[in-house]
């Protein structure tokens, strides 16, 4: 079975493969994105949007959409992550988090998979953990460097390759990989 995954990360698309035992092909089309804090709620807007974008194909098409929820922020930023990261760095996140402030986080991912009837299924995945004091490490991308997953001292950006074993995104994946299976 060959799927569509709409991304324009490769490392993404082959994690995404790997996990899922499909081939992947990547697509990129210009999509609105819904402004909203449950990744869920993005994910299944875009898949619809993409798979219509994409000229309603037979196969199934793929969406992933992550982000962080901060325990102290009441769900921010969530699926706004990637647009609050860009407005205010990963240092300017840690800056809003004083010193006593709450760190506890949730690394969430919504796969949301489009099929060729136009219904949609979503597969949660998440990690709890905290919010690092600073930056740390080198891999990955997005927060990678400031989220600590529960059960460990090191940033996903630290873990390096050992953050796929169990991260929210292969949690997301795995739960989407028996019902691909099946298509």
């Amino acid at each position: 079975m060959k799927a569509l995954f709409v991304t324009s990360n490769d490392y993404k698309r082959r994690e995404a493969a790997r996990i899922l035992g499909v081939e992947l092909e990547a697509a990129s089309p210009d999509l609105p994105e819904i402004q909203a804090l449950d990744v869920e709620v993005v994910a299944a807007a875009k898949a619809l949007a993409a798979r219509e974008a994409l000229g309603r194909p037979a196969r199934p098409v793929l969406v992933e959409d992550s982000g962080i929820v901060v325990g102290a922020w009441n769900g921010l930023p969530g699926a706004l992550t990637k647009w609050f990261i860009s407005s205010v760095g990963i240092e300017g996140l840690l800056s809003m988090l004083p010193p006593g402030m709450d760190r506890s986080a949730v690394a969430v991912c919504a796969v949301a998979v489009a099929a060729s009837d136009g219904s949609v299924e979503i597969f949660h995945g998440e990690v709890r953990g905290r919010l690092a004091e600073r930056a740390m490490g080198e891999s990955g991308f997005g927060w990678d460097p400031i989220f600590i997953p529960e059960g460990s001292d090191l940033t996903y950006a630290a873990l390096g390759d050992k953050k796929s074993e169990d991260s929210h995104r292969t949690r997301a994946f795995l739960a989407a990989r028996e019902r691909l299976g099946r298509r």
